[in-house]
């Protein structure tokens, strides 16, 4: 409807004016107005009048109509490729994620979520234009089909102009992409609560500064060149265009002096060819714009082509509960990708089923990358592990990783309610509050949340209103409560009480003692105070076992355990 009301408006103004035209030219013209109405003289030019108001107002409450359904559809479609972006992310492996080209192009595909929804709106008002264009097109093909040919003419240049510019400047934002990464981080660094604190200490803000403006006058130099291009060729373009207009309407002119065209059909031609142009020179350059917007969506879609390398099995078999026999590393190697380095090699141990085993190692080692093995957040790029006797390839992760529950060293410290932070360990047992408690009693994060004005309603961190910030123990404290409240058959502490004073770690490892009994579990830690209470200790280096036993047996004989027991005892002695 919306699309067939220009050129019916230019049909009606058409048939005004020669009405117009025609009641001037009347030889016996009544004097008064009252005369005229009462020779009825006037009745057909007030229905001209009536209907053009008519389509007026017809045709701006279409359009309000249309931008309200635009602005609802286009919040949709963003909030909908949000969510599909979110959950199709949450089925990628560990090691994409720490892949640089994919957070590329993860960037340029969450860009594309908020960035490039009017696409949406754009298609249908090609529509509708196209719809508009075709009605006007029969108007002048029933008048003058040769100018159709003058106007295509006219404005084929502009459209190649348009695609060819577009297309330029999806490859400049495609190549800078790692830039404007570095670019966001930097403008993050510098002006964020988690940074704040470094940044003053350290004076850290003309440097960062300088930074941003470096980088920033680079995509602004490349930017100004590409757009200075643009306008340029642009304006020639539009330059044809408008000559080829005056031209037609030169042409226009003439028939209409010449006598072929009524004044009327003057103005309807002229109207429609100038509104014909506009819409045409429109269409061009958004059919060239939505092309452009298309190379941008591909990246969402590309983003979409992702598929994880740990997917589960055709016919998954189910994870043990109880596990009987423990986990067995057999020759198991890992290596990054694009890395020459082994991470770990030829690992082979077994953890029993109801073992706590402590993981002793100097930086890099590979005590991290062996838990994420275990949790089968990786795959071994050589040699497999078995639980009760069967791969873990066998099983579904999520099932696998539903029976684990691991506390790394980098935590998430969620900006969320305390109780919602100690509820990520099992999510969806959110609303159970006495599990919730219970988990926070086991880690001794009770007494934190006790101090918090609305106990676990209460917003932790500051990132939000009204959000309280905690300190490195009382973090780790809600963070260890996540690994309890998983209630998992097993568990995995990765230095759990880096930022506990000496009581508070005390605490932590008499009640971990109690808990995991009966459990299986694996502590990674330097501090020898904690690992001695395990059942089991790995030592390793180079990515390999270099030792096992238990504390007693370790520091009994020669080697890296003795010497690194030795090291850390001499500073308290």
């Amino acid at each position: 409807m919306r699309a067939l009301q220009p050129v019916a408006a230019l049909f009606v103004a058409k048939l005004i004016v020669d009405e117009v035209v025609r009641l001037a030219g009347l030889a016996d013209r009544p004097e008064s107005l009252g005369d005229w109405i009462a020779a009825g003289l006037l009745d057909r030019i007030a229905l001209l009048l009536l209907a053009e108001f008519a389509l007026a107002v017809v045709a701006d409450l279409l359009g309000r109509v249309v931008t309200f359904t635009e602005s609802l559809l286009t919040e949709r479609v963003s909030i909908v490729s949000s969510v599909r972006l979110m959950e199709h992310a949450a089925t990628l492996d560990l090691q994409t994620f720490e892949d640089a080209d994919f957070q590329n192009r993860l960037e340029r595909a969450r860009r594309q979520t908020s960035g490039r929804m009017t696409l949406l709106s754009q298609i249908f008002a090609q529509v509708q234009d196209l719809v508009t264009v075709a009605s006007l097109v029969v108007g002048l093909l029933a008048y003058a089909p040769w100018l159709i040919l003058l106007l295509a003419l006219a404005l084929v240049p502009g459209f190649l102009g348009e695609f060819h510019f577009n297309a330029e400047s999806y490859r400049l934002a495609y190549a800078t992409t790692p830039e404007r990464r570095e670019l966001d981080y930097v403008r993050q660094t510098a002006a964020s609560v988690e940074t704040a604190k470094e940044v003053r200490i350290f004076g850290l803000d003309d440097f960062l500064v300088a930074r941003y403006r470096a980088l920033s006058a680079r995509f602004f130099a490349d930017n100004r060149a590409l757009a200075l291009r643009r306008a340029s060729w642009g304006a020639l373009f539009t330059a044809l265009g408008t000559i080829g207009y005056y031209a037609a309407y030169a042409a226009i002119v003439w028939r209409t002096v010449a006598g072929p065209f009524s004044v009327g059909d003057l103005s309807f031609l002229a109207g429609s060819f100038l509104r014909l142009r506009g819409l045409l020179e429109g269409l061009l350059a958004s059919f060239s714009s939505t092309a452009g917007q298309a190379l941008y969506l591909n990246d969402l879609f590309s983003f979409f082509a992702v598929r994880p390398g740990i997917a589960a099995p055709a016919a998954p078999v189910p994870v043990p509960r109880p596990i009987h026999g423990g986990f067995v590393f057999e020759d198991v190697g890992f290596r990054y990708p694009g890395s020459e380095r082994w991470a770990v090699r030829h690992l082979s141990f077994t953890l029993r089923a109801g073992e706590v085993l402590a993981l002793v190692g100097e930086n890099g080692a590979g005590k991290t990358t062996l838990v994420k093995l275990l949790a089968r957040l990786y795959d071994p790029t050589e040699g497999r592990i078995l639980l009760d006797g069967r791969d873990l390839r066998e099983h579904d992760p999520a099932a696998l990783r539903a029976e684990i529950g691991v506390i790394f060293q980098d935590f998430v410290r969620y900006n969320m309610s305390a109780g919602e932070n100690i509820a990520v360990g099992r999510i969806e047992a959110r609303e159970d509050r006495t599990r919730i408690e219970t988990a926070a009693a086991r880690s001794l994060a009770d007494g934190v949340v006790a101090r918090l004005p609305e106990g676990y309603e209460q917003m932790v961190g500051k990132r939000f209103t009204n959000g309280v910030e905690l300190s490195g123990g009382e973090w780790q404290k809600i963070a260890i409560a996540r690994a309890y409240m998983r209630e998992a058959q097993v568990l995995i502490l990765d230095e759990p009480t880096a930022a506990l004073d000496a009581r508070a770690e005390v605490e932590v490892f008499e009640r971990f003692r109690d808990l995991s009994a009966g459990r299986t579990a694996v502590l990674i830690s330097h501090r020898f105070s904690s690992v001695r209470m395990a059942d089991r200790i790995l030592v390793l280096a180079d990515g390999r076992v270099e030792a096992s036993g238990t504390h007693d047996d370790l520091v009994g004989r020669p080697g890296r355990y003795a010497e690194l027991f030795a090291l850390q005892a001499q500073g308290y002695r």
